[in-house]
């Protein structure tokens, strides 16, 4: 046999196994189809019923605050004053916050915090330092940790581009009042008490100062 022809039945064969391959691999149907059925213009064309939607729920908010509520709306306004804004990573800032404020109220080191507290909120918290300091009181205090960190509500004014973000705390700490003597005169040595607080937390939108600050306070 000449070497053209054994080329050609090479190629050939080659060929063969390739078809077949690929019908191995492309022509795989499990289960029953029924055969296709032939287009006339008798056939009558069926369209689909559904709508495409662009987009969807901007999970960053509906896993915070219920989908379409004044809260919802308040954030997506948030969001286009300032794109960059992420509400996961503002409670993530909020949970730092509280155990620093709180903490720092505690002690009584209001300097650490004065920045992160609005001009009433430190007045008030300013107020209740130094009667204790007049009656001698000193707390010793920790901070054992958050059990629930909700967001509670959320506020926009567009006018101003001003954002009020509510959030409620359920935290854990030990706190021991002891008086000039050092006799306690409130709460156990180890004890963990739990304190519920609901903050306020406000901030001028699409501004180079991220910081926000504590306006409010409740329970």
């Amino acid at each position: 046999m000449n070497s053209p022809i054994l080329q050609l039945l090479v190629l050939a064969g080659i060929a063969v196994f390739l078809i077949l391959r690929l019908r191995s691999v492309l022509g795989t149907r499990e289960g029953f189809e029924k055969p296709p059925v032939a287009k006339t213009e008798d056939t009558p064309v069926r369209s689909r019923n559904f709508e495409v939607i662009d987009g969807g729920p901007d999970r960053d908010i509906t896993d915070h605050v219920p989908e379409g509520s004044p809260a919802a709306e308040a954030l997506a306004r948030m969001k286009q004053a300032e794109p960059g804004f992420d509400v996961g990573e503002f409670l993530g800032g909020a949970r730092g916050a509280y155990e620093m404020i709180l903490m720092g109220f505690e002690r009584g080191e209001m300097d650490s915090i004065r920045p992160f507290l609005s001009d009433d909120v430190y007045a008030s918290f300013a107020e209740v330092v130094a009667a204790r300091e007049q009656q001698g009181l000193h707390i010793e205090s920790e901070f054992v940790g958050l059990r629930e960190l909700t967001m509670s509500d959320a506020e926009y004014d567009a006018d101003s581009q001003t954002a009020e973000l509510t959030v409620r705390f359920v935290g854990q700490l030990t706190s021991v009042v002891r008086d000039s003597n050092g006799e306690v005169v409130e709460g156990k040595p180890g004890e963990i008490k739990t304190q519920r607080d609901i903050w306020t937390f406000a901030r001028q939108m699409g501004t180079d100062n991220p910081n926000w600050q504590l306006v409010a306070t409740g329970e």
